[in-house]
């Protein structure tokens, strides 16, 4: 009996034809082989928004080439990946070889078989268990099409009338572009203060020499412990403040001590008082490794540590996916299979010792109310390490992303690490009688109610400084990443113990506005708000980039004019369609739809009904306007207007502010602050041909330096 295996890619299916004998032929769809026309709209709305697929033209020949195979077989095996966009991908490809085939009852053929990891063990048993097409999961996909469609096609052509030609709208992008648009404009309107803190370096009266027993000794004689200021005359010296943002709530922190006069007159306060440690407090925490990898967490660790784009983890994991050598990487779940529990917990056991695993079995649950727990966390197909082999296919990326999987899912099942935290507390006054409550006071950051008074008089106040100290009693799941904790070990003090002042100092900080959007941050809102799905975060922001709404700089998320322009222009004519609320009730309806719970036909018309009555609304807003940004170069040809900085498809360029009376353009050069050291040129912003940023010379070709971050010219420039 023949068996033909239909799979997406090529990768996946020499890989699984290492586990099939001869009778099983593999081939591969190369991806989806039908799709919604690029031309129109696509969708029949008034036919319950019936989608019209059409055979991509690329695939006509691979088509042509599965129809053969599969009048041959005698089964034919669906093994396209084990989600929805999978299932749809199998659907597609059931119903084009059924319509392309002359034999009778060819429905009966095809069996549907889905597998989390590409292994020996794994084939078999989705062998063993093959089922139907799940209709809902291909409901939800088929929904979500339609949904993106209608919303896309339709609104987008607006912004061409109201904005410019060549813009686009999508019902998650522009949530994604509101969240870093409106992030943007709070940290506008956010305002700094500047605020003091106060340290104090301190050692023991018995570890100093007699010959150093001098107050004020410097900090190169002895380096001491340093403690910081907390309290004074009782009252917390620290104080928050929250401010309610787009996406939740941002909480500032600072002290009292809001000028240099004041911090100046706490350390000459300092100056002479006496220090007892007045309490020293040592408990022992227990720090639990993370959960195995899901979709999203893995793209936000690959951000932190790597500094790759979601596109790039994901492309990354999709290979090692292929390849065998990890489990399926779209997945919500934090779970572990039995099977893979135990082999950790033997691998662990013989590496490690039987200390480093703990007693009970380590179960984790998501946060998430969206989540899909049906697969597995992101986890190696072999608990045993291995060491990838750098080749055409796998590089050097490759191997990070799979040694941060393989530590991410062994560390799950360790034990915890164990860690003393000592914390030291020292009082600090001056001596002589206790003030009264209503003693008059010199500064407002200093209440002097319970302070001592000096020979004068005077009340000085009493001060309390924290210092905080950790040691690694049990290193744990940290002994497969040792550098994630360093010790602060402190000396031992004791309460009541007398201290010798080193040095007393004052600092300058600012309080900081809320941080701009990167990758992983930005990934993590859109989980945390339900918006999207986590394999299709990394396509959400490569789509806003490529449209040039955003600005990938420094790692940090900038939107552009056009982004700005577009957000206001959604929010204030698509307000409940641009917004988080809506865009998360909508994920909850499609995993409605998934789970057989409501239909999808249903769900459009709900949606569809007022976002056109809204469409016809919009035909009479106001077109906006986008500003651009004025330079002092007069323009060489007309010698009539000033050079403007406008934004196209391929980024910022240079053009007469009299456009479309002069026509004359120029190529934008970003310069910053640095000079090259080569040839003393200046430093400009430059692009790849795929959009990356990256600084050069602005004599290139003359002149070749170019570096990807601009800590490097400084490095150059130090060395």
């Amino acid at each position: 009996m023949k068996t033909l295996v239909i799979v997406e890619s090529p990768t996946k299916a020499r890989t699984i034809g290492k586990f099939l004998g001869k009778e099983y032929e593999i081939k591969s769809s190369m991806g989806h082989i039908v799709d919604l026309p690029k031309s129109k709209l696509g969708v029949l709305v008034e036919e319950k928004f019936a989608p019209q697929y059409e055979v991509v033209a690329a695939k006509k020949k691979i088509i042509g080439e599965l129809t053969k195979s599969a009048k041959d077989a005698d089964v034919i095996l669906l093994a396209t990946d084990p989600d929805r966009e999978g299932e749809a991908i199998a659907s597609n490809i059931r119903d084009v070889l059924i319509s392309r085939s002359k034999i009778k009852d060819q429905r009966l053929k095809f069996k549907r078989i889905v597998f989390h990891e590409i292994t020996e063990e794994a084939i078999k048993e989705a062998l063993a268990n093959p089922r139907d097409v799940d209709a809902n999961l291909v409901n939800a996909q088929t929904a979500r099409r339609v949904l993106d469609r209608l919303v896309g096609y339709q609104l987008s052509p607006v912004l061409w009338r109201k904005i410019r030609r060549g813009l686009s709208a999508g019902r998650v992008q522009s949530v994604a572009l509101r969240l870093i648009v409106e992030r943007e404009r709070e940290r506008e309107k956010f305002t700094k203060q500047q605020y003091w803190t106060v340290h104090v370096i301190l050692d023991q009266r018995s570890k100093i020499p007699t010959t150093q027993k001098l107050r004020g000794a410097s900090k190169n004689q002895n380096e001491g412990t340093e403690f910081s200021l907390i309290e004074i005359n009782g009252e917390k010296i620290e104080t928050f403040q929250k401010f309610v943002l787009y996406d939740g709530e941002y909480k500032v922190t600072k002290t009292i001590i809001d000028s240099q006069q004041k911090a100046d007159e706490i350390v000459k306060n300092i100056e002479g008082n006496s220090f007892v440690v007045a309490d020293v407090a040592q408990r022992q925490m227990k720090r639990s490794p993370y959960a195995p990898f899901t979709t999203s967490t893995l793209q936000q660790d690959a951000s932190r540590r790597f500094g790759f784009s979601g596109k790039r983890t994901m492309s990354l994991a999709q290979k090692l996916y292929e390849e065998g050598h990890i489990t399926y990487h779209r997945t919500d779940s934090v779970n572990l299979s039995s099977s893979a529990i135990a082999q950790i917990r033997s691998y662990v056991q013989k590496e490690y010792g039987e200390k480093y695993i703990p007693e009970k079995l380590r179960i984790y649950s998501v946060k998430q109310k969206l989540a899909q727990e049906a697969h597995e966390g992101i986890r190696p197909t072999k608990v045993q390490k291995i060491s990838l082999q750098i080749n055409g296919d796998i590089v050097n990326d490759h191997i990070k992303l799979y040694e941060m999987i393989w530590g991410r899912a062994v560390a799950s099942q360790m034990n915890d690490a164990i860690i003393e935290s000592t914390t030291v507390y020292v009082d600090s006054d001056a001596r002589g009688p206790v003030a009264p409550s209503s003693s008059p006071t010199s500064s407002s950051a200093m209440r002097t109610a319970g302070a001592r008074l000096d020979a004068s008089g005077r009340a000085t106040p009493r001060f309390r400084f924290k210092t905080t100290g950790s040691v690694l009693i049990f290193d744990g799941f940290l002994k497969l990443t040792p550098q994630a904790l360093r010790d602060v070990q402190l000396p031992k003090f004791a309460s009541g113990e007398s201290l010798i002042l080193q040095k007393s100092y004052s600092q300058s900080h600012e309080t900081l506005p809320p941080p701009r959007y990167n990758d992983a941050s930005l990934i993590g809102a859109l989980e945390d708000k339900g918006i999207g799905r986590p394999s299709t975060y990394a396509s959400i922001i490569f789509t806003i980039i490529d449209r040039g709404y955003i600005e990938r700089i420094e790692r940090k998320f900038i939107p552009t004019s056009v982004g700005m322009a577009v957000t206001d222009f959604l929010v204030k004519n698509f307000s409940t369609i641009d917004d988080v609320p809506f865009t998360a009730a909508m994920e909850d309806q499609l995993d409605q739809i998934a789970k057989g719970e409501k239909e999808w036909h249903a769900m459009m018309g709900e949606f569809y009904d007022p976002f056109l009555k809204k469409l016809k609304e919009v035909e009479g807003a106001e077109r906006i306007k986008i500003p651009v940004e004025e330079t002092s170069e007069i323009c060489p040809e007309c010698r009539r207007g000033n050079l403007v900085v406008r934004t196209g498809k391929f980024g910022k360029f240079l053009s007469c502010g009299t456009f479309p009376e002069c026509k004359f353009t120029k190529p934008y050069a970003e310069e910053t602050k640095f000079i090259c050291l080569k040839d003393g040129g200046k430093i400009v912003v430059k692009k790849t041909c795929k959009g990356r940023r990256f600084y050069g010379c602005s004599n290139y070709p003359k002149c070749d330096f170019a570096t990807w971050k601009l800590e490097d010219v400084n490095k150059n420039k130090a060395s």
